[in-house]
């Protein structure tokens, strides 16, 4: 009888999506809020990816945000593929709201650390692959 029951688990199991929490971080304008904006509308979580220098962004929600053009909470949304599902978290990049973005490390399964092709690798990106290696956390570079 054991064995029935260890099947059954395991088909359980094989039909439960998997899901992962995924982290945007980045210093501050290097397209954080950009980049979730448009894994969100291809992920068709949103109909319409906005934008920050247009105030209309899914995941820059509050009028702090808006009034200022930049990401001050970290903004959470969910989106499905197949399967499976993700939890985007889009963070702050200013060094000013560090430990808002610092908070979110925690329950990130993966970490997207994104580097303005423009600016390229600034003082707070350093920062930021310094915490991902201390933290250990499963990270990706673009």
């Amino acid at each position: 009888m054991e064995n029935i029951s260890e099947n059954k688990k395991t088909a359980r199991k094989s039909r439960v999506s998997k899901e992962s929490c995924i982290g945007i971080l980045a210093h501050v304008d290097a397209g954080k809020t950009t980049l979730s904006e448009a894994v969100l509308y291809h992920g068709k979580a949103i109909r319409a990816k906005g934008r920050v220098d247009h105030r209309d962004s899914f995941l820059d929600a509050d009028a702090v945000e808006k009034q200022r053009g930049i990401t001050v909470f970290s903004g959470q949304a969910a989106f499905s593929l197949g399967e499976n599902q993700y939890y985007l978290v889009d963070t702050p990049g200013h060094a000013d709201f560090a430990g808002e973005m610092e908070r979110t490390l925690g329950v990130l399964d993966y970490a997207v650390l994104v580097v303005s092709a423009a600016d390229g690798v600034q003082g707070h990106t350093a920062t930021l692959w310094r915490l991902l290696e201390k933290i250990r956390s499963r990270y990706f570079s673009s």
